[in-house]
C-alpha cells in the first residue's frame, strides 16, 4: 500500500503527465500521502486521483498538487506563501518542504485540527494555520510572495490580489461548472493573468464552519 515501489509508480506517472520540476517530484516521492487520509481510503493514497476527506472536501489529485506547486515555484522560490484551503494538510506539507514560510487558512475547523496534527507529526514547523474565510486571505500576515488556492471562486477575490506582493504569483482555480487554473503575476504595472488548463475543484465558500 505504501511501498516505495507504489510511490515510484506515482512519480513516474507525474513525469509522464508533464511535471518537470525535480524539487517537486522529490518532495512528493517522500511525503507520506496515506497519512492525510482516513484509514478506509489509505490504500488508494498513491493513485493519481482526488479522494474524499469528509465535509464534502477532497484531497487533490497528485498531478494537480504537483502542477500548482511547480507553477508557484516557476520564477523562483517565494519566501512567504499563503495557502487558501488547508484541507487534509497534504498540499501544505508539500509546500512546507519547498518554501521558508507557509500561512494556511481553512474554513472547516475539524479539518484544520486534523491537518495541524499531521503537520506536527511530520515535524513541519514553518507552517502557521488559521480558521478563517479563505476568500479574505490573511491580511495580518501579508503581503505574500506566493498564494495558492485549493478551492475555486467564481472570480478571483480582490483581497487575495491586494495581499499579493509586487513580483508575487497567485495560482488559483476559477469558475463554477467549468473551471480553469489561473496564474496571476503582479508587477509594478499591475496584474498579468495566464489561463493554464481545465481543472475541477470544490467551490470556494464564504464564512467558517465549526
Amino acid at each position: 500500500m505504501t511501498s516505495q515501489r507504489t510511490r515510484e509508480r506515482l512519480i513516474q506517472r507525474l513525469v509522464d503527465e508533464g511535471i518537470r520540476d525535480q524539487r517537486v517530484l522529490d518532495v512528493m516521492r517522500t511525503t507520506p500521502r496515506h497519512l492525510f487520509l482516513d484509514e478506509a481510503m489509505a490504500h488508494r493514497a498513491y493513485e493519481d486521483v482526488a479522494l474524499p476527506i469528509g465535509y464534502q472536501q477532497t484531497l487533490s489529485q497528485p498531478y494537480i498538487v504537483a502542477r500548482m506547486t511547480e507553477l508557484l515555484l516557476e520564477r523562483g522560490v517565494p519566501q512567504r506563501v499563503l495557502e487558501i484551503g488547508t484541507g487534509s494538510g497534504y498540499q501544505t506539507a508539500v509546500l512546507a518542504q519547498l518554501v521558508p514560510e507557509i500561512y494556511s487558512v481553512e474554513r472547516i475547523k475539524p479539518l484544520l485540527q486534523r491537518a495541524r496534527q499531521r503537520l506536527r507529526q511530520l515535524k513541519l514547523r514553518n507552517v502557521q494555520v488559521s480558521h478563517a474565510d479563505g476568500a479574505l486571505g490573511w491580511p495580518e500576515r501579508g503581503p505574500f510572495d506566493g498564494i495558492l488556492a485549493a478551492a475555486a471562486p467564481q472570480r478571483i477575490p480582490e483581497a487575495l490580489l491586494e495581499q499579493l506582493a509586487p513580483g508575487g504569483r497567485l495560482v488559483i482555480p476559477v469558475g463554477e461548472e467549468t473551471q480553469f487554473l489561473h496564474v496571476v503575476d503582479r508587477s509594478a504595472e499591475g496584474f498579468e493573468t495566464t489561463v493554464v488548463e481545465p481543472v475541477r475543484f470544490v467551490p470556494l465558500r464564504p464564512g467558517t464552519v465549526r
